[in-house]
């Protein structure tokens, strides 16, 4: 869908309608807006434009007059035309029939709306899986890039692996939490999501069946789905992956891989056991069922440090393990790292330089600086006071406002606690009313598809302050379409 990231300038002479007309022919005439695209829908214009709903309608109906738009029923507004000279050409070039034919699918609507909306600062964000940038180490994040302006010699392609020395550090840091590999089995990546995607481009047949904690983070992806694989989800309980479910359906299913987050689970927080972890292991080495461990919040622990890795269990080299500074430190640096056996690395590493020849040079000098000097550990310590205070005031808010409409886990560590409506509500509803209240809020069926009735709440990026007050908001939403539900039975 099109993006607005403009708004007319309302001290102008021209009225704001007229700036709206402008604004929409210049993108379309430039090819920013190409024929056969789909506009945004009028609510969403009209608040990026800020103005109101009959303002906007003056001006599409002008540019609807003179041929660039076309209204379709039950399918919103599309541009059909580029310029004058073309409005009886049928020569313009379709790139929507291009992008439908691309590999990667578009993401999940809903996806795409709240990766939009992210950036508007108006919004108290009660989903968003991201430290608040008030725990943004600025002053050591200086001293860093101080001490490297004048130590780095070379700013060109580091090697397939990623840096060396950054390696070492990470070989070096992974020993601390039981994991003894060496920086030949570790692969710079940029983020875990990278990760993944070299996993499904370089080992996975197509029509392959992942298996997955259900609800999961990657059912909010269409990532693997792109690549013609099927997911099958997995059933947990407070102790994570109930292995049952596993070995009935190594029974039934061509299983390739088993995915999943012992760590403080996305977007349930649970926790696996380390008795669940070690049954685990020897039941998908049984099978020969590989796992990919993805442990990117392990060190958000709060109360007491999570159980061993699996990747620590892993004798056989079963376990592909993931890794990332993008959830304690910054997402902004781009820097994860996958472990495994050294020849899945190599193939791994070949894929990844023919998509994008390596992580930033810069970015892996900042990371290994991080990880020599003791300032990583220091910093997650403040880390985990700041995420406890937040928990603390989450749980605390909730029982205020949700305890007879909702339970809800309290997590050992983190980002998520994973809210259940006690009965069905309309999350799609929800989700819609909640933006006009100015919430943005993550509904659980992004994360299970079935799902009617949770919401994932973040207590990490908004604030104590604004999570107090858009919790007792969202609260007054649910409660009025509960009782639509209730009564509707």
């Amino acid at each position: 869908m099109l993006t607005v990231n403009w708004k007319p300038n309302k001290k102008s002479n021209i009225s704001l309608y007229k700036q709206i007309v402008y604004y929409i022919k210049n993108k379309i005439a430039t090819g920013a807006w190409p024929v056969n695209s789909k506009l945004p829908s009028q609510r969403a214009m009209a608040q990026a434009f800020q103005v109101n709903r009959s303002t906007l309608i003056t001006a599409l109906d002008e540019l609807i007059a003179d041929g660039f738009l076309k209204s379709k029923v039950g399918s919103g507004l599309w541009v059909i035309n580029n310029s004058w000279s073309l409005l009886s050409s049928e020569n313009c070039v379709n790139w929507n029939s291009h992008i439908d034919q691309g590999v990667i699918r578009s993401n999940f609507n809903t996806i795409q709306e709240i990766n939009r909306l992210e950036i508007n600062p108006s919004l108290i964000r009660l989903g968003t899986g991201e430290l608040s940038p008030d725990f943004y180490p600025e002053k050591e994040m200086n001293i860093i890039f101080s001490k490297l302006s004048g130590s780095i010699a070379s700013m060109g392609y580091e090697e397939p692996k990623g840096s060396l020395f950054l390696r070492q550090q990470i070989s070096g840091y992974l020993k601390t939490v039981g994991i003894n590999t060496s920086p030949a089995s570790i692969m710079i990546v940029s983020g875990a999501l990278q990760a993944l995607q070299l996993t499904c481009f370089g080992l996975l047949r197509k029509g392959t069946t992942v298996f997955l904690e259900k609800p999961s983070y990657l059912f909010s992806l269409r990532l693997f789905q792109s690549m013609k694989m099927h997911f099958s989800g997995l059933s947990l309980d407070s102790e994570g992956i109930q292995l049952a479910a596993v070995s009935d359906l190594c029974m039934n299913k061509n299983a390739a891989v088993l995915y999943t987050i012992p760590c403080f689970h996305n977007p349930t927080g649970i926790l696996m056991t380390e008795k669940r972890r070690n049954d685990l292991i020897a039941l998908c080495q049984y099978e020969r069922l590989p796992i990919i461990e993805d442990d990117v919040y392990r060190e958000l622990w709060l109360d007491f440090p999570p159980p061993p890795a699996l990747k620590a269990m892993d004798k056989e080299g079963l376990v592909l393990y993931l890794g990332s500074l993008s959830k304690t430190l910054s997402p902004g640096l781009r820097i994860g790292w996958i472990v495994g056996p050294e020849q899945v690395i190599e193939q791994l590493a070949d894929i990844k330089m023919q998509t994008d020849y390596g992580a930033s040079s810069l970015s892996q000098w900042v990371a290994a600086e991080w990880l020599s000097n003791g300032l990583y550990q220091e910093y997650l310590d403040n880390v985990r006071v700041q995420l406890r205070i937040r928990r603390n005031a989450v749980c605390k808010t909730l029982k205020t406002y949700f305890s007879d409409i909702a339970t809800w886990n309290i997590p050992q560590g983190g980002f998520y606690i994973w809210l259940s409506f006690n009965y069905p509500i309309s999350l799609k509803q929800l989700f819609k009313i909640c933006l006009e209240q100015g919430l943005l809020i993550n509904c659980g069926n992004l994360y299970d598809h079935l799902s009617s009735q949770h919401l994932r709440i973040s207590y990490a990026y908004a604030s104590i302050t604004d999570l107090s007050e858009g919790l007792y908001r969202l609260s007054i939403l649910a409660r009025t379409l509960l009782a639509v539900s209730v009564k509707a039975k």
